[in-house]
């Protein structure tokens, strides 16, 4: 028994460790963040209000039913309502009823605003659907960033254990005379500033990891961590295309230029629904009541359902508003509808505007940052190159330790710029690709 209560609790802590070291990929990171994130449960709620509004239309063209009651009693002089006479006595008497109301027409307002209704909550969707694709963005942005700033520690860290070599070997060649003791000095000072690199890098990626925590409302940061992988440039379609294919793809599926498209059909159902109240609205009616006393009215002996029924009616009728003078409330409700009209085409074309500008700075990104990561390759090549060099001549003792400290700083900052570049280039390419349809993942 204690054999396995003691097995049990030890694949327990076992499963509890993997869970807090799970490392998330960016496809798992941009699904918890759409499913967790305050804005998005905010517009799902919209989008539920928007639901409600369209049941409402509906119901506002079905039949409207209402049932009434009241009991009264009254003692001395009354008129008793059942037998129409005035009478000295204390009468107890009810009445009962159900209404029904339906409007048959009202310049098909009712109509206007059930399609309206349905529009509403198509916009809503759009709306909810584009936040969606912001938040992935964002969340690829801090992913990215994370893994950036990790490459550049691994590199400060490399860069560390070969300066410590360095400083082994600077210790032997001062010893035997070759080299000064001054630079000894230097390769010590090389040393304090790697590692004072090293501990910012290790604050930067705490703090891109918080910032995609919060990006996922994710409060423990500490145990929060992303998958540590070297993303290569990846080949892309897109760089195929032109801006202007890539802005007529975009315009066939971005949802913001859909929730402005709907702007616009919801500007216009609301023009046809501030013209319907030019017309005429015609309703019909439906009423059944009956009553009691205990006066017993015709029948002084009827029982109380009996009286019901001896005493009910119906009535029945229709009722025709015309309008014909309302302070030009309607009309300057047209007015207003028409202006809002534009003021929709107007969002929508400036939205493409922005939408094109975006494209374009986006495919100018990707080129200029294609070209700073090559450089920066390059350059690392060179540094590299002239490093052996110097390490060469250092090892000799034909190059000083300042000297020697300096290609060896041009090389760490050459890695360092060249991992900036080519995670900035990965992130516009991303980008481009998102404005062209592609998936958003990282292999």
């Amino acid at each position: 028994m204690n054999f396995k209560l003691t097995a049990l609790l030890l694949l327990f802590s076992i499963g509890a460790v993997s869970a807090q070291q799970k490392n998330w990929t960016l496809q798992e990171c941009v699904e918890y963040a759409v499913e967790h994130n305050l804005s998005v449960e905010q517009y799902e709620l919209d989008l539920q209000n928007a639901q409600i509004d369209k049941s409402d239309a509906v119901g506002a063209m079905l039949p409207a039913v209402n049932a009434s009651s009241s009991v009264t009693g009254s003692t001395g002089l009354s008129f008793d309502t059942t037998t129409n006479q005035p009478v000295t006595t204390t009468i107890l008497s009810a009445s009962g009823g159900i209404t029904s109301s339906l409007t048959l027409f009202d310049g098909l307002r009712n109509l206007h605003r059930l399609n309206r209704a349905k529009l509403n909550a198509i916009s809503n969707q759009y709306r909810l659907d584009d936040l969606k694709d912001d938040i992935r963005l964002n969340v690829a942005n801090s992913y990215l960033q994370i893994l950036s700033n990790k490459e550049t520690l691994k590199v400060f860290e490399a860069q560390f254990a070969v300066s410590e070599q360095d400083l082994k070997r600077s210790k032997e060649l001062v010893d035997a005379g070759v080299l000064p003791n001054g630079d000894l000095l230097e390769i010590e000072a090389t040393l304090a500033n790697l590692e004072q690199q090293i501990v910012n890098t290790q604050n930067q990626v705490l703090i891109s990891r918080i910032n995609l925590a919060q990006l996922l409302q994710i409060t423990d940061y500490e145990n929060f961590n992303v998958l540590e992988a070297d993303f290569e440039v990846p080949p892309s379609e897109v760089l195929t295309k032109s801006p202007k294919e890539i802005f007529a793809e975009a315009l066939t599926f971005r949802n913001d230029i859909k929730f402005s498209q709907s702007g616009i059909d919801l500007a216009n159902k609301d023009l046809d629904i501030a013209k319907g109240a030019v017309y005429p609205t015609l309703g019909a009616i439906f009423n059944y009541n009956t009553r009691y006393s205990d006066q017993g009215g015709l029948l002084p002996v009827a029982s109380f359902i009996d009286q019901l029924w001896i005493n009910d009616g119906i009535s029945y009728g229709a009722q025709l508003n015309i309008p014909i003078f309302n302070g030009f409330a309607v009309k300057n409700n047209i007015k207003r509808s028409k202006i809002n009209v534009e003021k929709a085409k107007l969002q929508l074309e400036q939205d493409k505007l922005n939408l094109e500008t975006n494209i374009n700075q986006a495919y100018v990104d990707v080129t200029s940052f294609s070209k700073a990561y090559d450089a920066a390759q390059k350059t690392l090549d060179a540094r590299r190159l002239a490093y052996d060099y110097s390490k060469e001549r250092y090892d000799v003792g034909l190059m000083n330790a300042f000297d020697f400290s300096q290609a060896q700083s041009r090389v760490d900052n050459a890695e360092a710029d060249l991992i900036r570049t080519k995670y900035d280039y990965i992130f516009r390419l991303k980008v481009l690709e998102f404005y062209f349809g592609l998936p958003l993942e990282l292999k």
